[in-house]
């Protein structure tokens, strides 16, 4: 008898035409899942029957909940992250295909390391067709090198401070941390915010090189793998650059606010950690005030944050520089 209760936790919204491979994915798992819970946002296809015509014969129970209104992406996994009952929560698109180790996997990972919160691994991209894509999940994100070698205590934070390297199609979790991560603030991806928190409280993640899904590239994803260009990212910048780096800082207001309620509610959060948030904190505020000046002052706020080796840690070093100066 396995050690854990496995739950997975998938969102749907309008996913009729990839839906069905990736439930028998699941089902086609060496670990099944002891539960799968679904919650679809409202669509306006056959989504949610497709759900209950899979429940009818599945090897394992399957929950399906059909929100009156619309939740959008990252209140709808907080939704059903909260129905789920298992001792691990797995996370599930609609359009991805798992590969039948992914449950087994994961759990070994978390068996392995009772002290880690969660674990994730890489994937394998593909096309709409189920072509396979020229790069892995972890090349596009940049989750390589040195960055991997040293993801571990606080090098962990600090490389989730720059960029979100866990991607949560591929991620599962302890559901002790749920006291914690609900509810998950809107500021934030529902995998950046889970990522993020877990390891500044200290339970740090199990990254599994292994590529345990197939992960769908296509034109009807809220997220995929592949960034914006650095002319895109001007363009970006262009439009919405201020007030997205004030949302993105008011995000990191709201992390604080948390990581605070966990501290006084038994969680660990070692200062160095919370060291590292605060500085991500003023170095968003400076980037806002960059994008909010012009001539000089644009390009003084751009040089004194530069001479303060930030750009460099939470931001996307040099780039980001280009975009700031470029608004």
């Amino acid at each position: 008898m396995s050690e854990f209760r496995i739950s997975v936790a998938m969102c749907t919204y309008n996913g009729a035409r990839f839906l069905p491979q990736q439930l028998e994915s699941i089902a086609a798992q060496g670990r099944l899942p002891d539960e799968l819970v679904a919650c679809d946002d409202g669509s306006a296809d056959e989504s949610a029957e497709i759900i209950r015509k899979f429940a009818k014969n599945a090897p394992f129970p399957v929950r399906l909940e059909v929100n009156e209104i619309n939740l959008r992406s990252t209140k709808n996994f907080g939704k059903a992250i909260g129905l789920c009952e298992g001792d691990v929560i797995a996370l599930a698109d609609q359009d991805d295909v798992w590969k039948p180790a992914k449950l087994a996997a994961l759990e070994t990972a978390l068996k392995n390391y009772p002290e880690a919160g969660y674990a994730f691994s890489d994937a394998e991209l593909i096309d709409e067709r189920g072509a396979p894509l020229p790069a892995t999940l972890w090349e596009s994100v940049q989750f390589q090198g040195g960055v991997r070698r040293n993801f571990s205590g606080t090098r962990q934070v600090a490389a989730l401070l720059r960029r979100c390297a866990a991607t949560g199609a591929t991620m599962a979790f302890r559901a002790s941390l749920k006291s914690i991560l609900l509810p998950i603030p809107e500021c934030f991806v529902h995998d950046c915010w889970i990522s993020l928190l877990a390891s500044c409280v200290g339970s740090y993640a199990v990254p599994i090189p292994e590529a345990l899904i197939q992960y769908r590239q296509h034109g009807g994803q809220q997220m995929g793998a592949y960034g914006r260009s650095l002319l895109e990212k001007v363009r970006w910048a262009r439009h919405q650059g201020a007030s997205e780096f004030s949302r993105t800082t008011q995000g990191y207001l709201v992390l604080r606010e948390r990581l605070l309620f966990a501290a006084g509610n038994g969680w660990t959060c070692p200062a160095d950690h919370m060291a590292l948030v605060e500085e991500k904190i003023t170095h968003s505020s400076k980037r806002a005030a960059a994008h909010s000046s012009r001539g000089i002052a644009k390009v003084s706020e751009v040089v004194s944050e530069v001479l303060t080796g930030r750009y460099e840690r939470f931001s996307n070093s040099w780039q980001s520089v280009v975009e700031d100066l470029c608004f």
